[in-house]
Order: structure tokens, then C-alpha cells, then sequence
């Protein structure tokens, strides 16, 4: 008896190339007997498959529900077909070519850090791509980095210029096997070439000439490590400089060259048990140290490590590595990586010959200039790094879209992104309202663009601050790679309303008609509302607190409590204005700001203070009439700002050599007065002072700046007024939500901004608002900075345009606004 054949069309889309989606089909396909094929397009995976209806339902079943790993499948679109009664060209299920053209629905798969698997090869003498530094399969290895364009197939990336070799060729074609149709797929017969380049000219005064292949160039690179020496190491989105983290000296003098005296460096060990050695791992932490992105992992230092064997028991007769202080000075936390590459994995291990030690922790920071993106070319590298190298650990395989590494840290024991980038970029985030296609190009620092179509955006990887030549030219291009790979042609341009923004003056040099600008602060806060998935018209508290924002009133925001939705926000509450002398100088001199928050608070410049005693006579003279004169003084409400005047009141940090680090050492002062076993009810309880101005709500910090210098000058303890200070922002964010809830405004408290990584400050707030019954919101897939601007930027303008084309009774409904009191 003739079984009925049922023949479908299946379309999936989502992060379904470049994961071993269409392997997994294949082998799905054959295993149930189904005749058909797929293949890889500009929209995602077509399929079809014929067979006994019984197996078509179970194919179908199994393939949202057992896809591979690494695939994020988004939509199944099945359609009927017309059986061909098992004439299908050659028989049985096979995978067909991908055909050109067609509008992009498919998601660029991001880059995967090496699988358990290829490790195993990497360092097993039996196995034919045996320290091969670019082994990769179905389930690892670059794919973001090195696409050029859609769909993602090995013509389409940079290795194309690297044709397999018959071996390659048979594991590439073999549906049984672990790179079957792995686009990256290489070996030592085909692959790319690691080469060593000492800096400078080919040959440097030693008579050092380059050396090719993996040997000898790893041995030249451990050579230049073990004599206190740096390296650049061409990794997966760029290159990284490399030296002994245990080395004082090393460290001392990649911060010279690199001309970064203060700001921490990341780490890299071998394992996760180098990684216990050197720094305190919950499992939150392990989870994010061994994820497939292998981001930094921001961790409490062990000042002396005890090795932990099985089960964690101590053997105190094993001492872990001294991490040198130099690696990140004062500070009690280290960023820690695993090697996210099989080249970084050669980098920590020893050579077959063992000739030269190995360090057993590497520094592993961003291959750059202070200030500019991340260097990916070899010959710009050779260009820009050579002044702080000694020596280039490259390779033949090109890089086309530079990707620096994230940055996450742990929470209330979660993880939260400080940097989104390699690994997570560019996978998708949902919007809450449909958006057409959209262009939005973030801020100023931190910046990373997005684009949107339908309830999709897509975020670039991070970029930087766009304050170098250098770093404008990379955000162009990302700007055009974005559009390019997902094919958006936007109509509309969501920008920052600053007018000094090098972005916003972007947007109007090239799309002057279609832009929306949507304020900083309303940008944060429509980006912790969207990544929650709340209703796009569904009001919020939102603390948005950070170091700058242009205001609506062309002030310069940073403390501010909105009721906000992802259309459109309400000012409920501020700190109150101070004046912001001179600019980038007060930004860049916290004592400046501190003597700017003690003059608005009719406090005196007492000498005793560290923050008056560290300026002269003159810079306080001049100073004083700056302030008195109103000269160069732009009224400020940011947070940040008091942070670092604090910071510089109890004697923490003067002046700062990079962003944000004044309040970071403050984090670190309150952080030590728990760490020492004090309870928070044990700190000074300091409290805001509040007034109305009409409709709104100042916060002034006169009141809790008064009672630190009174503290201060009596001899208290300086952990624990920092301590004080925190758990006072804390109390001030809870009052505001506690007036807003008596008017009837919402219970949900969001918070979001920059001041919102300091993870001391943001677990006590999220704890007293809580226990107070409210509902709290805080980032988990964008950063709170201003990494995370531009998918709120992109949100905001969906939800926007989608009120403007409500009926005009669903617009009022909506615009409604509780009363603010």
C-alpha cells in the first residue's frame, strides 16, 4: 500500500547561520528519511522536505525545539508544496548552493570563542590541526568579524582567499562531521599563516627579522614576554598588547608607552582555575567567564591566592600568581578573561620545547592609542602601536569588522554589560512597538549605533568615544557596515539633541531631513523599559543618573527622575543646579567641582578640606570669581559631577586620568567599610534636603555635603561617610518614589545611567526600594551607560511615531501623565 507523501516549504530566520543550522537539518532530515534540501539565503534558511506525514509533523516539531546551540531561531514559516513523488534532483536531502540577492531577514551571527572540542585538538599531539591557532568548527570560531556581506558563506567572508585543502574539503562536505559546512574551516595544510614581526623595520638593531609559521613565531612572542617586553597580538576583532601581568616592571612600561598611568588593565589566564588563583568567582561570574563571548569579567582580586584543588579544598603549600599592582593601581577588583581564540590558548601554554617560560597571567588590553578605536589592519597596527610594542604576533586572515571585547559585571548576582560587543554584537534586541527602519547613532562616549526594523534592532559593537579623527572614521564605518548587512535604508535618524555632538553633527551633515531627536536621559530610560519588554505606553520612574545629558532646557542634566514611557518622559524630580566651572576642566578636576558644590551650598573653602588644600591660592581666587561672576559656568544637575566632588571632599581623587574615575574610587572607599564587617545602618545616615519649584522636585545635597565636612573635620572615618553618601542617593531615589506612588504615579522605579555600574551604589538602592514595595528595573542586555543609548534611542522613536499614528482618542489615553503632585 502507497504511503501519502506530504511535500512543505519551511523559511526560518533568526541567528540561523554560521551555527550549524544547516548540518543540524541534514542530519534531522536523513534521520526521519525525508527527502528535500536546504540552503542559506539573504532572508535566513530555506528548506523543503517531503516524506510520510507522520515524519514532515515530527521534522517540524524537532526543528525549533532541538536546533543547534548557537542558533536563536526567531520565526518557522511553513507553506504547502506540491509533492514530487521522491523525484527531488539526485534523491534523497542534500544542501543546495546559496542564491545571490533578496532583502536580509537572517542575523549575522556573532563571533564564538573556541568550543571544548577544538581545545581538545589544539593540544592533542595525535590530532592533525595539533596547535593550529586557527581551528575552528560548526560551534566556534569568528564569524561578526570576518563577514563581508550576507548570506554568510565562506565566499562571502575574509576566507574566501584560503581554498581548502582536500582534507578540509572531505570534513566539509561530510554531513558526520563537527565542521560540516564550518565557513572558518582551516587547517596548518590551508589555512592562515602566524607570523612574528619585531617593531620597526623588518630587521631591528638585534638583527630580530620576521619569523613565519606557529612555532617560531610563538617562541619569538614567549621570548619578548619573558624578557619584560609587549606584544601586539592580532586576536579575533582586533589586536590586543600583551605583556606579564606579574611583571611590575612589564606593566610599568606598556603604562608609559601607552600613556595610561591610572586605568586598570584586563588579565588573561589559561583556565578557570588560573582564573580562581587570582580572583574571587561566584557562579555567576564562571557562568560569564565561560560563556561563549568570553568577555572581561569584572572580579574581587585575592590579594594571596591559595590554589583550590577538588571541591574547592585549599592546599596552602601551592601559592597562586602574584598579579602586580601596577595591572590596576588601588583598585579591588581586576578584569579577568579567558583566551577567547585558539591563538590566545597557544599564547599561555608552553611550546613543545618548553625553551622559554610562559607568564602565567597576561595582560590583554584593547590594541589602541588612549582615545582611539581599536587597531585591526595590520599595516595601521604596524603604523599606530609600534610605538609601544616590541613586537607584532599577527596572521594572513583579515579582519573586517573590528570587535573589541566586552566588559560585564555581576549585580545582585547578575550578570550586567558594562561594554556590549564581541560575542553579543550583532545579536538582536526586541522593540516593544514596531519601527520602520531607523538609524540611530548614539552619543558621544561609549558610542555604539543601531539600526531597527519591524520589533528587531541591531546594536554595532562598541566604538568608543568620538573624540579622535580616528574614532569618527570607525563609527562611519560601522554605520555603513550596520546598514549594509541587514539592508536598512532608514527613514528616519534618531540622534542626541546635543549640538556639540559629533554624532548629531554627523546626522545633519547627511540626513538633515529625517532626523528625530530624542533627549539623553529619555534615551536611557526608553532603554531599560524596552529591553524589559514593557507596553511601549506603560509609565515608569526612572532614575536616570549620570555625568551629562543636554537638557530640555539647555542645561546640562545628569540627576534626574522621570516618569517616563518609552515615548515620551516627564522631569519629576532633579538635583539641584550647581554651577559646572569651566567646563571639561571641572569634569577632568574634582576638586573644582567640590569647591563649586561647597560655594552653592554657602559652605566655606576651609583649608583642612583635601579638595580646597589641593588647589593654590590663585586657582582658588580666580575660581571664586569665576563663580561669583558667572563666568563659564553652566548650571548642572548631574550626578556624576557630585559623585566626583565628593570624591575629591574626602580626599579620594583630585584629578582623574580617565572617565568616570574619581566616583569609581569613591565605590571603592564605601565598599571597604562593608568588606571590613560593618552593617549600612552603621554608616552616618545622611538625607537630601527637597523644595519644589513649581511642578518639579529638587534634591539638594547642601544638607549631606554640610554633614561630610563636618564629619570629616571631626576625624571620622572616611569609608564611612562614603558609605553615608551612598546610602543618602539611596534614600533620596526612594523619597521621590515614595511621593510619586502617594500621587498616584507608578510603583515600577527604573534605573539606568552610568552612576548605575557602581554596583554598591545600585544593590542598596534596588534593596530599599524593594522592601518598600516597589517593582525595580535595572539593565541585563544593554550597558546602563552610554553603551546602551542608542537601542533606546531607537525604541523611543518607535514608540513615537507609532503614538503619532494612533486614532486620536487612543493619543490622549495615552499621553495621560499621573499627577506629579
Amino acid at each position: 500500500m502507497s504511503v501519502t507523501r506530504t511535500r512543505i516549504g519551511v523559511r526560518v530566520t533568526g541567528v540561523v547561520q554560521g551555527v550549524g543550522f544547516r548540518p543540524f537539518i541534514h542530519r534531522l532530515a536523513n534521520e526521519l528519511g525525508l527527502d528535500g534540501h536546504v540552503g542559506n539565503d539573504a532572508a535566513g534558511v530555506f528548506i523543503e522536505v517531503e516524506g510520510s506525514g507522520v515524519g514532515v509533523d515530527a521534522f517540524l516539531d524537532r526543528v525549533r525545539d532541538e536546533a543547534p546551540p548557537l542558533a536563536r531561531v526567531a520565526e518557522v514559516t511553513v507553506t504547502s508544496r506540491t509533492p514530487a513523488g521522491g523525484q527531488d534532483r539526485d534523491g534523497g536531502f542534500r544542501i543546495v548552493a546559496s542564491p545571490p540577492g533578496g532583502p536580509v531577514a537572517t542575523l549575522v551571527p556573532p563571533d564564538v570563542a573556541i568550543c571544548t572540542d577544538c581545545r581538545r585538538e589544539l593540544f592533542d599531539p595525535t590530532d592533525r590541526r595539533h596547535r593550529h591557532p586557527f581551528t575552528t568548527c560548526t560551534n566556534c570560531g569568528p564569524r561578526f568579524t570576518i563577514t563581508r556581506s550576507l548570506p554568510y558563506d565562506r565566499p562571502m567572508t575574509t576566507m574566501a582567499d584560503f581554498p581548502m585543502c582536500p582534507a578540509c574539503e572531505v570534513e566539509y562536505h561530510d554531513p558526520g562531521d563537527r565542521r560540516f559546512h564550518a565557513q572558518p574551516i582551516a587547517c596548518p595544510d590551508c589555512g592562515p599563516t602566524l607570523r612574528f614581526e619585531p617593531a620597526g623595520r623588518p630587521a631591528d638593531g638585534r638583527g630580530q627579522r620576521c619569523v613565519r609559521g606557529t612555532e617560531p613565531a610563538l617562541r619569538a612572542a614567549h621570548r619578548v614576554l619573558a624578557e619584560g617586553g609587549t606584544i601586539a597580538v592580532k586576536g579575533v576583532g582586533g589586536f590586543h598588547l600583551a605583556c606579564d601581568a606579574t611583571s611590575a616592571a612589564a606593566v610599568a612600561r606598556l603604562r608609559a608607552r601607552k600613556q595610561r598611568p591610572d586605568r586598570p588593565f584586563a588579565v588573561m589566564v589559561a583556565d578557570v582555575e588560573g582564573a580562581h588563583e587570582i580572583a574571587d568567582l561566584g557562579d555567576a561570574e564562571l557562568a560569564a567567564l565561560t560563556s561563549p563571548q568570553r568577555p572581561v569579567v569584572l572580579a574581587r582580586r585575592r590579594a594571596a591566592t591559595v590554589h583550590l584543588g577538588v571541591g574547592g579544598v585549599g592546599r596552602p603549600d601551592r601559592r597562586g600568581p602574584s598579579v602586580a599592582g601596577e595591572v590596576a593601581p588601588g583598585n579591588p577588583w581586576l578584569g579577568v578573561m579567558l583566551p577567547s581564540s585558539p591563538l590566545h590558548e597557544l599564547l599561555l601554554a608552553a611550546g613543545p620545547d618548553a625553551a622559554v617560560s610562559v607568564p602565567p597571567v597576561l595582560v590583554m588590553t584593547s590594541g589602541n592609542i588612549a582615545g582611539e578605536p581599536i587597531c585591526y589592519d595590520d599595516d595601521d597596527a604596524r603604523l599606530r602601536l609600534a610605538p609601544l610594542v616590541d613586537g607584532f604576533l599577527t596572521h594572513d586572515r583579515p579582519i573586517h569588522v573590528p570587535c573589541d571585547d566586552g566588559v560585564v559585571r555581576v549585580m545582585d548576582g547578575e550578570v550586567v554589560p558594562i561594554r556590549r560587543s564581541r560575542g553579543d554584537a550583532p545579536l538582536p534586541l526586541t522593540l516593544p512597538a514596531d519601527a520602520p527602519p531607523t538609524l540611530a547613532v548614539g552619543a558621544e562616549l561609549k558610542n555604539t549605533v543601531g539600526v531597527a526594523a519591524g520589533q528587531q534592532a541591531w546594536l554595532s559593537q562598541h566604538i568608543g568615544d568620538l573624540g579622535a579623527l580616528e574614532t569618527l572614521q570607525a563609527f562611519e564605518r560601522a554605520t555603513e557596515q550596520l546598514t549594509a548587512f541587514f539592508q536598512i535604508r532608514p527613514s528616519y535618524i534618531a540622534v542626541d539633541p546635543h549640538p556639540g555632538y559629533a554624532t548629531h553633527a554627523w546626522a545633519r551633515r547627511h540626513h538633515r531631513d529625517r532626523l528625530e531627536a530624542v533627549q539623553h536621559h529619555h534615551a536611557h530610560a526608553a532603554a531599560l523599559l524596552a529591553e524589559h519588554a514593557l507596553p511601549p505606553d506603560q509609565p515608569v520612574l526612572v532614575a536616570a543618573f549620570d555625568g551629562t545629558g543636554y537638557g530640555e532646557d539647555r542645561t546640562v542634566w545628569g540627576g534626574e527622575l522621570l516618569l517616563s514611557d518609552q515615548a515620551a518622559s516627564s522631569r519629576v524630580a532633579h538635583l539641584r543646579t550647581v554651577p559646572l566651572p569651566g567646563g571639561d576642566s571641572a569634569v577632568t578636576n574634582p576638586a573644582r567641582m567640590a569647591l563649586a558644590h561647597l560655594w552653592a551650598a554657602a559652605l566655606p573653602w576651609d583649608e583642612r578640606l583635601p579638595c580646597v588644600a589641593a588647589l593654590t591660592d590663585t586657582e582658588r581666587r580666580l575660581l571664586r570669581h569665576q563663580l561669583e561672576q558667572d563666568l563659564a559656568c553652566v548650571p548642572t544637575s548631574s550626578a556624576g559631577r557630585l559623585f566626583d566632588a565628593v570624591s575629591a571632599l574626602l580626599g579620594v581623587r583630585q584629578a582623574i586620568s580617565y572617565e568616570g574615575q574619581a566616583a569609581i574610587e569613591l565605590e571603592w572607599l564605601a565598599d571597604a567599610f562593608t568588606r571590613e564587617g560593618n552593617a549600612d545602618d552603621r554608616a552616618p545616615r545622611y538625607r537630601f534636603g527637597s523644595r519644589t519649584d513649581g511642578d518639579l522636585w529638587q534634591l539638594d545635597p547642601g544638607p549631606v555635603l554640610a554633614a561630610l565636612v563636618d564629619d570629616l573635620l571631626a576625624g571620622a572615618d572616611r569609608r564611612a561617610l562614603a558609605a553615608g553618601f551612598h546610602l543618602a542617593v539611596a534614600g533620596a531615589i526612594l523619597d521621590v518614589a515614595d511621593r510619586v506612588a502617594a500621587d498616584g504615579g507608578p510603583r515600577t522605579v527604573g534605573l539606568t545611567g552610568g552612576v548605575f555600574q557602581n554596583a554598591w551604589l545600585t544593590t542598596r538602592t534596588r534593596a530599599r526600594l524593594e522592601a518598600a514595595g516597589c517593582r525595580v528595573l535595572t539593565h541585563r542586555r544593554v550597558p546602563p551607560n552610554d553603551g546602551g543609548l542608542a537601542y533606546g534611542q531607537l525604541a523611543a522613536v518607535a514608540a513615537r511615531l507609532a503614538r503619532r499614528a494612533a486614532p486620536d482618542d487612543d493619543r490622549t489615553a495615552r499621553e495621560h501623565q499621573p499627577r506629579k503632585g
